[in-house]
């Protein structure tokens, strides 16, 4: 386990290269795996994105490693396993995009995870298994074993427990022989996340049908197209950068696309209404030190940028709420718990509600120790926490970075930030 000691109150300054967006990586990997190749330029090697890797390996796809970039080649069809079992590790995008694109083979396919994955719910799946007869067998958690492959259809999924299941389905439909549409039986939430999916579907020249997220139309028989695709940077990691440079700092991040689809780009909306000043350019956005006052974040549609923006919220004057956060309870772990649990170790003032938090601001926190709960974005958040406290603030578990942005620390120092391995015992 890796703990760090962090000085409280440092300012951070410089600019910084922002890690290419995760979610994008996953999308572009897989569907470069199911085309004839290309290259993905632009990615890191965090613990999902090589989950998501390994298992279109499997798949028959192969990925040369050339710097940050990937030469692909794609998987030949029909598709087959050469390892009927997949690790997805603990990330959920590789476990719910690869369930029904692993079934394509029509092999008998198992899927297995750690730490919160295994108890994630996969029940929109289970569903589609039983209306559709594929038999599958579980013991209310991983691993998954299923045989039998998607037919195209009728498809209904809820569209409040995640959006990964209907992208998961929007990739492997359209290579089937037959049309298909899937119907959203309540509200979608993450809509970005699904406008994600269906551009980088869009450019590897699979077209997807989009009534109002009610209703997608999925033409059957499709090719993915090869070509090369550069990942832009990742709006759920800049979040950190851009709290803790309004906290302490001025900092410029590059590599970023203020025109993007992603649903966490939300931040910059948070921010700019909380007071923060943002400068924006064609390819970077900086922040530097500034005031701000309370408002209520809807984290229906941006549930990852939560975490650091309730740090935020936790040294601006008034009472910020944070509302239609259910689902932070159900990621790597109960976000919601997590982060009220451990500000209020570092002296702020977080109630926990069912579906969100009430924070009121404070001018500063006072530092302590604090847990990082196997969650990367628990772990930043309380390092970006530390430059509003008094006093040192002491992390357990801090290796959880590797799960999306190893690099994590290495941008704190680069900015000028310093910390120490510390021992429990100490």
């Amino acid at each position: 386990m890796l703990n760090l000691k962090i000085k409280g109150g440092q300012s951070l300054k410089g600019e910084i290269q922002i890690p290419p967006s995760k979610s994008l990586s996953h999308r572009a990997i897989i569907a470069s795996g199911l085309s004839k190749g290309g290259r993905v330029d632009n990615l890191i090697q965090s613990q999902d994105i090589i989950a998501t890797t390994q298992c279109m390996s499997q798949l028959g796809a192969s990925f040369v490693k050339e710097g940050h970039d990937y030469i692909v080649k794609g998987a030949d069809f029909p598709l087959a396993c050469s390892n009927n079992v997949f690790d997805c590790h603990e990330s959920g995008s590789t476990l719910r995009f690869m369930i029904p694109i692993a079934m394509l083979s029509g092999e008998e396919v198992s899927f297995e995870g750690k730490g919160k994955l295994v108890t994630r719910p996969l029940d929109p799946f289970y569903d589609i298994f039983d209306k559709q007869g594929i038999s599958y067998k579980h013991d209310g958690c991983l691993p998954l074993t299923v045989k039998g492959a998607i037919k195209p259809g009728q498809f209904e999924i809820p569209g409040d427990i995640s959006s990964q299941f209907i992208t998961g389905l929007l990739y492997t439909l359209p290579l089937l022989n037959g049309d298909s549409q899937i119907k959203v039986t309540s509200d979608l939430e993450s809509k970005g996340y699904i406008d994600l999916t269906i551009d980088v579907l869009r450019a590897f020249g699979i077209e997807i049908g989009n009534d109002k997220y009610e209703t997608f139309t999925i033409k059957g028989n499709q090719t993915y197209t090869g070509r090369d695709y550069r990942v832009e940077g990742d709006f759920s990691q800049i979040a950190f950068w851009l709290v803790a440079g309004l906290l302490n700092g001025d900092i410029k991040c590059l590599d970023m696309n203020p025109d993007s689809s992603q649903g966490d780009k939300e931040v910059l909306d948070i921010i700019q209404r909380m007071g923060g000043k943002l400068t924006m350019g064609s390819d970077f956005i900086s922040v530097e030190k500034s005031p701000t006052k309370a408002t209520v974040i809807d984290a229906s549609q941006c549930p990852d940028i939560i975490p650091v923006l309730t740090v935020l919220a936790a040294v601006t004057p008034g009472t910020t709420e944070v509302i239609n956060a259910k689902r932070l309870r159900i990621k790597e772990c109960d976000r919601l718990n997590a982060i009220a649990t451990e500000l209020n170790k570092l002296g702020a003032d977080v109630e926990e509600l069912e579906e969100g938090l009430i924070i009121k601001g404070k001018s500063s926190l006072k530092g302590g120790r604090v847990k990082g709960w196997n969650d990367h974005r628990i772990v930043m958040s309380m390092a970006v926490a530390s430059l509003a406290c008094r006093e040192d603030v002491y992390i357990e578990g801090c290796e959880a970075i590797n799960k999306s942005y190893p690099h994590f620390f290495e941008h704190f120092k680069t900015l000028g930030g310093t910390f120490d391995e510390w021992h429990m015992e100490e």
